[in-house]
């Protein structure tokens, strides 16, 4: 039986639908849960989305990964451009990565062009807003499927 795709997120995601719906969208964390496990059912995979403000649950949750999960989604927020923690628990994983941003981080402040993540991650996806949970749900099952998962 498949393991499911952890969909980690990272601090202030809690907030998104309220906090600058100008850039983040009006959509809730939890409406983004339910379109990422909804496209993740029509593939055959399941989700375990989790939200945390925290970089030690992050680290945890990364580490769980390595023996509970086919795969890891993440979007670490703030975290993406300051966590070597979070780049060296993605590492011992050995689990495939993909990296979402729903705003693109090119198009936004200098600090934010810098990503902790995208070394360990097989791609990055960003600026698809909600929908980018989706294509990293769809990226994911052709990583699993190329690994014989």
């Amino acid at each position: 039986m498949p393991k499911p795709i952890y969909v980690l997120n990272g601090p202030n995601l809690n907030l998104i639908g309220l906090r600058e719906p100008a850039i983040y969208g009006v959509e809730t964390l939890d409406d983004i849960r339910r379109r990422t496990e909804k496209r993740a059912e029509t593939l055959g995979l399941t989700v375990d989305f989790r939200q945390s403000n925290h970089e030690g649950e992050l680290v945890d949750w990364i580490q769980q990964a390595r023996e509970g999960a086919d795969g890891i989604i993440l979007n670490a927020g703030a975290y993406t451009h300051t966590s070597v923690a979070i780049l060296d628990a993605l590492n011992a994983a050995s689990k495939p990565v993909i990296e979402v941003h729903l705003s693109n981080i090119f198009r936004r402040e200098p600090f934010r062009h810098t990503s902790y993540v995208s070394p360990a991650a097989n791609g990055m996806i960003c600026g698809f807003g909600p929908k980018g949970y989706e294509i990293a749900i769809e990226a994911m099952a052709e990583l699993i499927a190329k690994a014989g998962r």
